[in-house]
């Protein structure tokens, strides 16, 4: 690829900023915030807690930046140091200077931070497109990597849905919120369009262009080939992609891997208060069996 990701004008670029600035009051206040060099250009990321336990690191969904994850970082960051990156190449405060050649530079420029926080022995947690980066991860540049746990994780062992394309396709023709109302309203059961991050969300779709490589289902041999402890949970109501099918695949190329389905869970995996208890205490519970072992 050529071209750089960046915002469409300085209004807009300021439009985004202040719906960044909205969600992200919705979580703690970090206790660090700092910006990482990679060779794709500076990567941002806010650290929550403390302590020398091995990490977790958050990768947020497409265009979902830090501010996703506002609802788990409290439980995690009680346990651990807890790391939420803004992906660069996407909107978010994250600013690529270099063209990503194509998909395994993704989990290159992932291990340049890691690399740039001094970080090992990490257990990378990721939702929808974030689960897609934590396999990337794990397939190209696995070295700084202790597990994965994904979150009802896109184009990994299935691919989206055609209702998904559909509403993406139009969403990005026609940009009128009662189309992007319906999506949210369909994706994740409930009205979510006026939560701030579901409008930082739709504020990137709107105001960047994103310059990264196409999102793509890694082959099977890839995945058989991942050695890092995986934990997978899936949303038995997702309409983003046929989870079941998505759920069975990974349990056949990967059956070390621990698959769990949400029976009551879409794709917004943690939007339930009871769901969101689940995946907090399964993930945790992972992260330490995961340590004991490499002891």
């Amino acid at each position: 690829m050529k071209n750089i990701g960046e915002f469409r004008s300085p209004a807009a670029r300021k439009q985004y900023f202040e719906a960044y600035d909205k969600a992200m009051n919705e979580c703690p206040v970090p206790d660090a915030v700092l910006d990482i060099g990679t060779r794709h250009g500076t990567t941002r990321v806010h650290r929550f807690g403390r302590g020398d336990a091995p990490p977790i690191v958050l990768l947020p969904a497409l265009m979902a930046t830090s501010a996703c994850y506002a609802p788990l970082i409290p439980a995690f960051a009680a346990h651990r140091p807890v790391y939420v990156i803004d992906t660069l190449g996407e909107a978010g405060r994250s600013v690529q200077t270099e063209p990503f050649a194509g998909i395994p530079d993704r989990a290159r420029c992932l291990d340049d931070v890691l690399d740039g926080l001094e970080l090992t022995d990490v257990h990378l947690v990721g939702g929808s497109t974030g689960g897609w980066h934590a396999f990337n991860q794990v397939i190209h540049a696995p070295g700084r990597i202790a597990s994965i746990s994904t979150l009802d994780p896109t184009t990994v062992t299935a691919k989206f849905s055609w209702p998904a394309i559909w509403y993406g396709v139009l969403g990005a023709v026609l940009d009128r919120d009662w189309i992007w109302r319906r999506f949210l309203r369909w994706s994740a059961g409930e009205d979510i369009m006026d939560q701030p991050d579901a409008q930082l969300v739709l504020a990137g779709i709107r105001t960047y262009r994103p310059r990264v490589p196409f999102q793509t289902c890694p082959a099977d041999d890839d995945i058989r080939s991942v050695t890092v402890p995986v934990l997978a949970l899936f949303g038995a109501r997702s309409v983003v992609h046929d989870s079941s099918v998505a759920a069975d695949r990974l349990r056949a190329l990967l059956p070390r891997a621990e698959v769990e389905t949400l029976p009551d869970a879409g794709h917004y995996l943690f939007l339930r208060p009871d769901d969101r208890a689940r995946i907090v205490e399964r993930v945790l519970d992972f992260v330490h069996r995961t340590n004991l072992d490499r002891r």
